[in-house]
């Protein structure tokens, strides 16, 4: 029998009858705020912040909220199976976690704990090339844990090859490529506080722990940090990639390989036809272009593109439960949600990362059985109206 995760809420109405009641709230777009009085404005700001005036970031989720369930009666939901196939391996709900880089600003357990929270939950951890700890680390906090790897794809080839082979060798299983970051959008949240973690060498653990990036030192991290933080900045990002080089990639990983930040149906057919398993139809939450299309009103576009030929994921606005359903209508196979794990983290370790996956799910279940659906695969595009802009 499949796992009904709506039973998260009766688990919380017994807990009720002794007194307890849960430590974070179970709407979690409270989550935000709670965070910010909790944190520094530096980090916050990093996680929260968005480009420009935030105006993508708004309409992401003007996006998703413009768009209605209309519910189904008399439908046979009492057993639901939330199981998707995703990239060739069986998830037990169509969520993962995001690739959220340095993590450590919100909590010392950082991404060790978010990635043993996904393992636990069963759901896939999607580690960054930008995290605040070395991939082999993460890879053994969650054990037989799904993991997927992120790649800023580096100027340096080497050290590109070498971050494969080392998330290889520590079990990712996919490589997401964000696409959308060759350079950093202007983010006045950041600009105002003159706050990036990685010149204080924070988010770079990956690279410090590299022997492609370190053999470019004249001494070792520790012994002149401020040159291995120059060299991090020199390499990082590459606004001279161009399709064709998508080629080194396929020839240095033999698993599925997802485009992360895909929005015209024209780049998806591009990926297609360049041997792409997938794409992720995202904006990077609002925080690379200012005034960019609204990630779920790309992904119907993106999706028929795609057709059969690629896994298309969402992410880019998910908050609730019912904007998962919203987003597998529009054409997704599964979704990623990022800020919200990380404010959970910030305000209770794993234990709020788990909260927050478990919320996100329940809600989903519930919302799904009550339209009337009791599986993700059967929701399409007629199970929405649109409401006028």
């Amino acid at each position: 029998m499949a796992k009904h995760w709506a039973d998260f809420q009766y688990e919380i109405y017994l807990r009720g009858m002794k007194g307890a009641v849960p430590r974070l709230p179970t709407d979690l777009s409270r989550l935000e705020e709670l965070t910010e009085r909790r944190l520094g404005p530096g980090p916050v700001g990093y996680v929260a912040g968005s480009a420009g005036t935030g105006s993508t970031a708004a309409a992401n989720r003007a996006a998703l909220d413009r768009r209605r369930i209309v519910p189904r009666m008399l439908r046979d939901v009492a057993e639901r199976d939330l199981s998707v196939e995703v990239l060739g391996r069986s998830l037990p709900a169509p969520l993962a976690l995001a690739p959220v880089g340095v993590l450590s600003l919100m909590h010392p357990d950082a991404e060790p704990a978010a990635a043993r929270a996904a393992a636990a939950q069963g759901v896939p951890y999607i580690l960054s090339s930008a995290s605040s700890t070395p991939m082999e680390e993460v890879a053994a906090a969650m054990g037989d844990g799904e993991r997927w790897f992120q790649l800023y794809w580096a100027k340096d080839r080497e050290v590109t090859r070498s971050f494969l082979q080392r998330a290889k060798a520590a079990g990712f299983t996919a490589l997401f490529v964000t696409l959308d970051t060759p350079l950093l959008a202007w983010r006045p949240r950041d600009l105002d506080q003159a706050y990036l973690p990685f010149l204080h060498g924070v988010g770079t653990a990956n690279y410090f722990t590299d022997p492609a990036f370190t053999a470019g030192l004249a001494k070792p991290v520790h012994e002149d940090p401020d040159a291995a933080v120059l060299h991090f900045v020199g390499m990082f990002a590459d606004p001279g990639k161009t399709w064709p080089d998508l080629e080194f990639l396929r020839e240095n990983w033999d698993g599925p390989i997802v485009l992360k930040g895909v929005l015209h149906p024209q780049d998806a057919l591009l990926a297609a036809e360049a041997g792409m398993d997938g794409v992720v139809v995202s904006n990077h939450g609002g925080r690379q272009v200012a005034g960019s299309v609204a990630a779920a009103d790309a992904l119907p576009r993106v999706a028929k593109a795609a057709g059969d030929r690629l896994t298309v994921l969402f992410d880019s606005g998910i908050r609730t439960g019912d904007d998962i359903v919203k987003a597998l209508a529009l054409g997704a196979k599964s979704v990623l949600v990022g800020r919200p794990y990380a404010y959970g983290l910030g305000l209770d370790g794993q234990a709020g990362v788990e909260h927050v996956i478990r919320c996100l799910l329940a809600e989903f279940d519930l919302t799904l059985a009550l339209s009337g659906h009791s599986r993700p695969g059967s929701l399409t595009a007629d199970d929405l109206l649109e409401e006028s802009a």
